[in-house]
């Protein structure tokens, strides 16, 4: 029996869209893999602070990030969600704006991106030079929770207040 020239025509386009999005897929599954790769390395390198110019080495204990220089305090922004994860797309210095102490007694040295306003709190190292924390101004303990909710609340304010005339203007 001999196939319609319709039908062998229908089949031919339908396995050249299946083959498409096979190529798409393909794609796609490329760039999220290319995105979740870690842009910076990883912390058992030696770097080179961007701030003061000195060789740093890795945590000899009580960690397993550098997260800062521990001569200046500045930091470099490359997380992204967690410690370790080197995803950011900032890379940003981040310059030490405080230091708060946990219920724990642990110090913790909060940074600030210079590029794009974000803050991170990190633990201080056993080698950092803790006469130069406690020069930083003291800031009451949070969380990253509580700074981003503090942020939010601080935009809508801000969005509010740029609608409000506007509002104002119509009634």
């Amino acid at each position: 029996m001999q196939k319609s020239r319709k039908k062998l025509l229908r089949l031919d386009t339908q396995t050249a869209y299946n083959e498409d999005l096979e190529y798409y897929e393909e794609e796609r599954q490329a760039r999220i893999a290319a995105r979740s790769k870690p842009r910076y390395t990883q912390s058992e390198e030696v770097f080179k602070c961007r701030h003061c110019h000195r060789f740093v080495c890795p945590l000899p204990y009580g960690g397993h990030h550098r997260n800062h220089c521990p001569f200046c305090l500045y930091s470099r922004h490359v997380d992204e969600r967690k410690s370790g994860d080197r995803l950011s797309a900032c890379g940003a210095s981040m310059e030490p704006a405080g230091y708060f102490q946990r219920p724990n007694g642990e110090y913790v040295v909060v940074h600030h991106c210079m590029g794009c306003d974000e803050e991170r709190f990190n633990r201080i190292g056993a080698d950092d030079d803790f006469e130069l924390v406690l020069t930083l101004p003291e800031q009451p303990p949070r969380t990253h929770r509580e700074a981003k909710a503090g942020r939010t609340e601080e935009y809508l304010v801000a969005e509010q207040d740029l609608w409000e005339p506007a509002i104002g203007e119509v009634g």
